[in-house]
């Protein structure tokens, strides 16, 4: 059954806060491979202008990821999560995220297609620090697959 197109501009609450850490930076750096010494010391960070360690551009993905868990398990939505694919992400940056930020994100429905009996979600994410900063837009589009026989 295809989605609601009525949910298309829906915007849900602000995540809580979450704390950015240096730990979490250099785990996540180290899991995708990425040796950039701005992400795990503090005076190569600071020699490249920023205040703290900053973290790779796909880190966010973890907070806008789960954040964008508000619109997949909306019952009124009826998204069958089983069905989802990943279909592609993309990042728009004002700054980068460092360690210490606490970063809210607000998830908002920016389409709704269907397309040979798949269902299209994409999600734009805002992503906001303490003092309401924008930090980036992150935008995920899901894809949920047609029942087999559809």
């Amino acid at each position: 059954m295809a989605l609601d197109q009525s949910f298309v501009g829906r915007t849900y609450p602000p995540t809580e806060p979450y704390e950015v850490g240096r730990e979490k930076i250099r785990e996540f750096a180290e899991a995708i491979g990425d040796a950039n010494p701005a992400y795990t010391d503090q005076e190569a960070a600071k020699e490249l202008g920023h205040p703290d360690v900053i973290a790779p551009p796909t880190f966010v993905f973890a907070i806008t990821f789960k954040a964008a868990g508000q619109v997949i398990e909306d019952p009124q939505l009826g998204l069958d999560y089983s069905r989802v694919v990943h279909g592609d992400q993309k990042f728009s940056y004002t700054r980068p995220v460092r360690a210490g930020d606490r970063l809210s994100v607000t998830s908002t429905i920016e389409a709704i297609k269907s397309l040979a009996g798949n269902d299209i979600l994409d999600i734009r994410g805002e992503v906001h620090d303490a003092s309401g900063e924008h930090v980036v837009t992150a935008w995920t589009k899901l894809v949920s697959r047609a029942p087999e026989g559809v």
